[in-house]
């Protein structure tokens, strides 16, 4: 493996998004829509890249995330 490959000196990258909408007609011309989607749906942490400061009180701890907490957007659309 390179030494430069992200995902081999640190733990993994991952998340888990989803949506589900569902459109009413509402006559000829227009459309309504719904929507609701998640953003790290399961509010999984992703963890940082450890300390790599050799001989530092925190050589190899993992302070920090990378990755938002989850967040839920609802919506309504209108097409015309």
């Amino acid at each position: 493996m390179g030494r430069v490959l992200p995902d081999v000196r640190g733990p993994r990258l991952g998340n888990v998004n989803l949506s589900l909408l569902k459109t009413f007609g509402l006559n000829e011309r227009l459309n309504l829509q719904f929507r609701a989607e998640a953003f790290n749906l399961a509010n999984s942490p992703m963890f940082g890249m450890p300390n790599q400061s050799f001989g530092s009180a925190a050589f190899g701890a993992i302070t920090s995330t990378s990755n938002n907490p989850r967040q839920v957007q609802l919506a309504l659309r209108l097409y015309f």
